[in-house]
């Protein structure tokens, strides 16, 4: 028994069996772990059973990091606090289910923060960080989490409670001396790294060094940089390296220690580059970099323009002059207004002067937020792109050195144009990182082969360019396929051998990273027709089913209610996953297409989540994938008003002035049978 919850209800399955990646699987169970006993427990039941276990937080992973066939481990319900934190020393210890936001908002009064910033980071966890090594925006200064992870503690597969830091080579050859499964882990990967040819393999066929983002399998690269290996390295060996980016296949986080760095100076500017070709961008790209911003991102004309259909995007177009192909979007901060303006005017001199760009806005104070909050919703409006065929994650986390990434995309773009396929440009542009998404409908048996297809052309060319094929979100069963083809099959076996060493039960997120599925098989999106006569009109959407679609499964619905906005009123209250607009707009895809009941508009799945929907359409404002659960609501409710019929509650309801006018003819009649204890129970 754990302190925490276990749910094994049909519901509670379909709500787990997707993320934000393309993939749909039905898990066994979802657990909730309240403390690092409950995780041990789970562990120990999961190797007495051999049940695969799928650590879960955000649940915004876009490889299906988090989507399998096991029992989900949610920890993000209970295990989110913040434990401690030193000012004087700058580090935090946390569970691993707090938020970025919420855990830097705490910190922000000591003037401290935790560097790395998704775009997700109002509902994105630090465990999933750390399972993802994620990086964001900033990582031009800050790096990757990988970079601040000091300490861990971990639930191993025997059961047993580690704690892994930075040591000593004394303390390191004392571990490796250990009769017991963490003595066993220290000893192998020592005894891989230290062979003179393996570290030649490693050396030779990782991605290049001088790539800021480097995600694509076990961070063996990393552990090879320490003093363990190099008497000239000052970094102390941390098996925490090879953690971060591990996506919960060598051990179950249940605490971490981070290092928290000074907030950033107060003044800041962006200047809005207004591109007229996206070769034009990456140029303009190098030039900005000498310069030293803290940030450039990329946005192409594709996203611009949909975010003028986004009720709450659109009114952060302000900056957008015309129709761009592309904007740079460049962040400077320093200490004084006026070097601020002089580094911008440096830039922009350096631009004009290279001929790069048509415009270039500078933004200051509180409409810098507004610039980012319209760059962060890049995958979600994405996912608002009408009908069947969308921009899907697939080739969107490569890595490429800045220098080589004009020529990176003039190779893919031959190989896209083979294939007739449009393709979305945006991202991390100054550390390599582009968001490549082609546009494909995974309902249909061509652009499935294309799916395949375009994953391993597109490897073939990021090894060609030495680039990682991950950079930030992981190679989960996306592409865990093409690791072999990246980094050769030596370097693929030495992954097995730590795999096989730290999780002999096979018991940890199974299928994710090595041994992974084939990459086309279990996606959630496939041919339906609903075959139903919708009484709201969905011909914008390309249907009903296709409306519900948009919700991509990105989160923005769970976001805290510390940050503004309104979505999801339900979720800020209760803080569980089933009344979120993403759970709703799940269960309604899965049930629609899959029925688990005879009569498809009563089933109770369905209605049970439906009910806790207070019709408030803040999802239509804030959703960045226009998502209006108000309207599929009442949609799928009226067509179970026609199967069955409208309660006595629903009609009293909705007919309640009327009620009310009749109450006036007899006041003290209508009171007291509100009133009363049996008659107003009755009507609730």
């Amino acid at each position: 028994h754990i302190l925490g919850e276990l749910k094994e209800e049909l519901l509670y399955r379909i709500l787990y069996s997707t993320d934000a990646s393309a993939y749909r699987e039905m898990p066994i169970a979802v657990a909730y772990p309240k403390d690092s006993s409950d995780v041990q427990k789970i562990s120990n039941f999961a190797k007495k059973n051999q049940i695969n276990l799928i650590p879960r937080a955000g649940g915004t992973s876009l490889a299906g990091q988090v989507v399998g066939k096991g029992l989900v481990v949610d920890i993000s319900k209970y295990m989110n606090h913040i434990l401690e934190i030193n000012q004087e020393e700058r580090w935090v210890r946390v569970q691993p289910g707090v938020v970025l936001d919420e855990l830097n908002l705490y910190c922000k009064p000591y003037g401290l923060f935790f560097g790395p910033e998704t775009s997700t980071s109002n509902r994105c966890c630090l465990g999933g960080m750390v399972g993802n090594n994620s990086c964001g925006s900033h990582s031009l200064v800050y790096g990757s989490t990988r970079d601040h992870l000091l300490e861990a503690n971990v639930v191993l597969s025997d059961g047993s409670e580690v704690v892994l830091k930075g040591m000593t080579s004394k303390e390191i050859n004392e571990k490796c001396k250990l009769d017991s499964l963490e003595g066993r882990i220290y000893s192998q990967i020592i005894t891989l790294l230290s062979n003179f040819e393996n570290q030649k393999e490693i050396v030779d066929n990782y991605p290049d060094v001088s790539l800021r983002r480097r995600n694509s399998g076990y961070a063996i690269d990393e552990l090879l940089r320490s003093n363990y290996f190099d008497k000239n390295c000052s970094e102390s060996f941390n098996l925490c390296k090879l953690l971060a980016g591990s996506e919960g296949t060598l051990a179950l986080i249940t605490e971490l220690k981070l290092k928290l760095v000074p907030l950033p100076p107060t003044e800041k500017a962006v200047i809005c580059v207004h591109c007229s070709t996206l070769e034009e961008s990456f140029a303009a790209n190098l030039v900005a970099l000498r310069h030293a911003p803290v940030a450039i991102e990329l946005m192409d004309s594709t996203i611009l323009e949909l975010s003028k259909q986004n009720i709450s995007q659109n009114k952060n177009r302000f900056f957008i002059q015309g129709d761009p192909a592309a904007i740079l979007i460049i962040e400077l901060a320093e200490q004084t207004r006026g070097e601020v303006d002089k580094k911008a005017n440096e830039i922009i001199d350096d631009l004009k002067i290279h001929h790069y760009g048509t415009h270039y806005p500078l933004v200051y104070g509180k409409d810098i937020s507004r610039v980012w909050a319209l760059r962060k919703s890049g995958l979600g409006l994405l996912s608002g792109m009408p009908g069947s065929a969308k921009p899907v994650s697939l080739i969107e986390d490569t890595a490429i050195a800045p220098e080589r990434l004009a020529a990176f995309i003039a190779d893919l773009k031959v190989m896209l144009s083979k294939y007739g396929l449009d393709c979305i440009y945006h991202g991390h542009i100054s550390t390599g990182e582009l968001h490549l998404r082609p546009v494909l409908n995974l309902k249909k048996e061509k652009d499935k082969k294309l799916f395949r297809l375009v994953a391993t052309e597109t490897a073939e060319l990021v090894r060609k360019h030495r680039g990682s094929l991950s950079g930030e979100h992981g190679d989960g069963r996306l592409r865990g396929e093409f690791i072999p083809l990246l980094l050769g099959d030596k370097i693929y076996s030495f992954l097995r051998d730590i795999k096989e060493t730290w999780d002999l039960p096979h018991i940890f997120n199974i299928g994710k990273i090595v041994d992974t599925p084939f990459m086309d098989i279990n996606l959630r999106y496939e041919q339906h027709n609903l075959g139903v006569k919708t009484y709201f009109d969905f011909s914008k959407q390309k249907g009903w089913l296709c409306a519900i679609e948009q919700c991509n499964g990105s989160g923005d619905c769970r976001k805290s209610n510390l940050f503004g906005g309104t979505m999801c009123p339900t979720y800020r209250a209760t803080r569980e996953e089933k009344n979120t607009t993403r759970a709703r707009a799940n269960t309604l895809r899965e049930l629609l297409i899959h029925p688990a009941h005879d009569r498809i508009f009563s089933q109770p799945e369905i209605l049970e989540v439906l009910d806790t929907c207070v019709s408030c359409k803040a999802c239509k404002s804030e959703c960045p994938s226009n998502v209006d659960m108000a309207r599929y609501k009442a949609e799928y409710l009226q067509h179970h008003y026609d199967e069955t019929f409208v309660s006595l509650r629903s009609r009293l309801i909705a007919n309640l002035t009327k009620v009310q006018k009749l109450g006036m003819v007899a006041p003290w009649l209508y009171n007291a049978f509100v009133t009363a204890q049996f008659t107003s129970s009755l009507l609730k």
